[in-house]
């Protein structure tokens, strides 16, 4: 039997009809975006970071009562609680586990043991290589085009390295939305592609309409990099937030990120010991300032604002570039049906054109 041009390794490994993913965003992806992205074909990574332990396992056992399909879970191994979801991972017999900063041999280790697929997401191929050496299964490998946290490197440049440095199928992330995109990311070495900004922009996303207006409403010019939120750069469209702190000093923003700090401590119910062995390792394995590591904790509660509590005024709104031109909010089974479909016309048309 011949196989579907678009099988790839990745649908092979995750056990998903296309190879698509929906990134784990926080705030974002619920256990109904997660589960809907599953029944749509896709494979679907429900967020975990920022959340209470007992939150997490409940979203956990409501992505299981949505969807019969693999989903996976993504959080930080850095971050308090970072042991106790790994062992939910495993006791649940989720699919695969999503995580981007300061990986744990150690965990990694225990969730491989446990038949758990690794799935990092790198910015670099120095980085996909001790990612491949750490035992990952998979890499998500994010352009400069990507939402959040984000680097310089164009994606098609940079997903292009990222498979020539690794055997272990590498999926392009930053600037997709169509079918030619997957085709594209195929053609640049890619198993698959994986989405945020497209999935946010759903019919299934929990982001309130007040914030999705935002992304409606974006341009290309409006979707831009700033330093500002946590010290990092980020990927965001425009609002009167990112204004206001490009126009502040560093001790309003520290005031904001110590505000946001114990917030979040209240949020996730992490002691004060347990933050300061994150903000270590953050600073170690991130190479991070003091000033850089003060204002992390200003990104989860800032996207809290916008993306759970409705207020993209003063919350922020990270965004891959890609935003700049959606115009709708499909049902997750309309979007992966469109890909997909659009991929096999764009193969067709390849083929014809040779």
């Amino acid at each position: 039997m011949t196989r579907h041009p678009l099988h790839t390794r990745l649908c092979e490994l995750l056990e998903c009809r296309a190879p698509i993913v929906q990134t784990g965003m926080g705030w974002v992806a619920t256990p109904e975006l997660t589960a809907a992205a599953c029944n749509a074909g896709a494979f679907g990574f429900l967020a975990a970071a920022a959340l209470p332990l007992d939150e997490v396992e409940k979203r956990i056992h409501q992505t299981k009562a949505l969807t019969e399909k693999p989903f996976g879970v993504n959080f930080l191994m850095d971050a308090p609680g970072a042991e106790e979801i790994v062992a939910m991972v495993l006791e649940n017999g989720v699919k695969a586990a999503g995580y981007n900063r300061a990986p744990s041999a150690e965990l990694i280790d225990r969730l491989k043991a446990g038949g758990v697929l690794c799935v990092p997401t790198c910015g670099a191929p120095r980085h996909v290589r001790k990612a491949e050496q750490l035992g990952a299964d998979i890499v998500i490998v994010q352009g400069g085009e990507g939402g959040g946290h984000t680097g310089t490197i164009p994606t098609s440049l940079q997903v292009s390295a990222c498979a020539d440095a690794v055997s272990i199928p590498i999926v392009a992330a930053g600037g997709f939305k169509d079918g030619r995109g997957l085709v594209a990311a195929l053609a640049w070495g890619a198993a698959g592609i994986a989405m945020g900004t497209r999935f946010l922009m759903t019919a299934e996303s929990p982001v309130p309409a007040v914030t999705t207006d935002r992304y409606l409403g974006a341009a290309l010019p409006d979707i831009v990099v700033t330093e500002q939120i946590d010290g990092l750069p980020q990927r965001v469209i425009m609002n009167e937030l990112v204004r206001d702190l490009e126009a502040a000093g560093p001790v309003r923003r520290w005031f904001l990120a110590a505000r946001n700090a114990l917030a979040f401590r209240k949020l996730s119910g992490a002691t004060i010991p347990e933050l300061l062995r994150s903000a270590l390792s953050m600073q170690k394995n991130e190479k991070l300032t003091r000033a850089q590591v003060l204002l992390a904790a200003n990104a989860p509660m800032l996207a809290k604002r916008a993306m759970n509590d409705g207020d993209p005024v003063g919350g922020y709104l990270p965004s891959g570039t890609v935003a700049g031109v959606i115009d709708d909010r499909p049902t997750c089974a309309e979007l992966v049906a469109r890909i997909m479909d659009e991929a096999e016309e764009t193969l067709k048309r390849l083929q014809l054109n040779r």
